[in-house]
């Protein structure tokens, strides 16, 4: 404390009381206990401080079951803002309303990880004056952190938070697990605004976004429906074809030289990826083997085995149905990580560094195992980057499944599509009719074989496709670019053109 030098004035000691007296009653009054609260969802708009031209961020835990993207959108449109940067994590069927507020100029420009349904068809017609930035799980975080994508304002959809903003995504009715994504969004963005569902006693723990990362708060009706999460991409195949390819997947697996003690697994979306886990297990029995973790997105199938003792832990970026996003809840070693702890090729510690095998889908693959899961045979935009690319360049051991023929179409073609995974990346191609391996392996071909596996050059598979198909009629494409695929390090590994009518 600073000493009074020379003698005391009692006037100025009076009014220096006084003062103190009516700053301590201000300070009273004005005790901030709900000043994060908002009544409604266009005074949150109002407050965040928005603007035309800004960017604004949503993550995609509920996968197909989203309601927040379209909530908050509407009002932004009906507020009369323009000319907005839409950064979601990965965008579904479910925000086929984004095509008129793309129309109507409210959005210009769009960074995501995959498009799918509506949205995505007007898109590959050239919807949008601006080519759609497409990245990866971890290049996402990547492109977040050089300050490409700098986040204006973040809405975070989560089924339950108190009033100081700590939340998780397994408490409540809309319980969507994993808030990976959110995670860096809450991290970076300049403004959070946390939309729940339900508002619990102070203080909710565990805490996946802490109060300190969160400005403001609305209460929704909805923000989420979770049993629309472990739809489509995310299902668990019956398909008989799925299944043969799965199983023979498992075997390449048991077969690898990466099968041993404490062993770490990914499968990717896809039906036959998630299959894949099913049949380990007999495989893992047989032998006493047990993984140290599974990653990823992870699901009912990984929680079963968890909790039989065969997966040691799982690191869980994103719940794939509502049974994982429980286990994440009562399992104390299902943990969740950030979107930067999975992927980031520039974290200080990305767990897919750590990772053994993973075990990816394909829409289609080329004869130099390039790799695309983000245009259809149509060139539609339909699908997602995702964990691809990261996973398959970090793990040990990358396998993609795919069936060799869908309908007419071979999936098996002299040069994709579009490249999303290069072909340095991937190990082994497991179809319905036959294994290849990268030539750039031949000891995993040499495994195989030993194993009793038959092996074949992906040249011959290639032909066996042509035969059961024949050549397909080339993609006619005009020569706007719809949409920018990103490598995990920011760079730009292809483009996608605008289909012609």
């Amino acid at each position: 404390m600073k000493r009074q030098q020379g003698p005391i004035d009692l006037q100025q000691l009076a009014g220096l009381a006084v003062y103190q007296e009516s700053s301590k009653a201000n300070q009273q009054a004005a005790k901030p206990r709900d000043r994060k609260r908002c009544d409604s969802l266009q005074e949150a708009v109002r407050r965040s401080g928005l603007q035309d031209g800004m960017t604004i961020s949503f993550h995609h835990a509920f996968r197909g079951g989203d309601l927040t993207l379209n909530q908050v959108m509407d009002t932004l449109a009906a507020m009369g803002f323009r000319n907005l940067t839409l950064a979601s994590s990965s965008l579904s069927e479910c925000h086929a309303p984004l095509v008129e507020h793309i129309r109507h100029g409210v959005v210009s420009r769009i960074y995501t990880s995959g498009l799918r349904g509506p949205l995505a068809e007007e898109i590959s017609r050239g919807l949008l004056a601006q080519p759609v930035q497409i990245h990866s799980h971890g290049g996402r975080v990547n492109l977040i952190e050089s300050g490409e994508l700098h986040i204006d304002v973040a809405f975070l959809g989560v089924p339950a938070c108190d009033e100081f903003g700590n939340a998780n995504g397994y408490s409540g009715d809309a319980c969507c697990g994993s808030l990976g994504y959110a995670k860096v969004d809450a991290q970076h963005a300049d403004t959070v605004v946390l939309l729940t569902e339900a508002l619990v006693p102070y203080p909710h723990h565990p805490a996946s976004l802490a109060q300190d990362r969160v400005d403001l708060i609305v209460q929704l009706e909805r923000v989420g429906d979770a049993d629309k999460i472990g739809a489509d991409a995310t299902r668990m195949t019956s398909n008989p074809r799925e299944l043969l390819i799965a199983r023979r997947a498992a075997e390449v697996i048991a077969a690898s030289g990466y099968f041993s003690e404490g062993f770490s697994l990914q499968t990717g979306t896809g039906g036959a990826s998630l299959a894949v886990t099913r049949f380990l297990e007999d495989k893992m029995r047989a032998r006493g083997v047990r993984a140290g973790f599974a990653l990823g997105g992870i699901t009912s199938t990984m929680v079963d085995l968890h909790e039989k003792g065969l997966i040691g832990k799982l690191l869980d970026v994103q719940s794939f149905d509502r049974a994982a996003a429980g286990s994440l809840a009562r399992n104390p070693q299902h943990i969740e990580i950030s979107a930067n702890q999975y992927a980031n090729l520039t974290s200080k510690g990305a767990a897919v560094d750590r990772l053994d095998v993973v075990v990816l889908s394909a829409l289609e693959i080329d004869a130099g195992f390039n790799v695309n899961v983000l245009t259809g045979s149509d060139g539609v935009l339909r699908g997602a980057s995702g964990g691809h690319c990261d996973t398959a360049a970090a793990a040990r051991l990358a396998i993609i499944v795919a069936p060799l023929v869908r309908g007419r179409i071979p999936t098996l073609v002299d040069e994709v599509t579009t490249c999303v995974t290069p072909g340095s990346s991937i190990d082994i191609l497991v179809t319905d009719h036959g294994i290849a391996v990268n030539p750039a392996r031949p000891e995993l071909a040499q495994r195989l074989r030993d194993a009793g596996l038959a092996v074949v050059d992906i040249g011959w598979l290639r032909q066996r496709a042509l035969t059961l198909t024949g050549e397909p009629q080339p993609i006619a494409f005009s020569d706007k670019v719809v949409a920018v695929v990103r490598y995990r390090d920011g760079s730009v590994i292809d483009v996608v053109r605008q289909v012609a009518e």
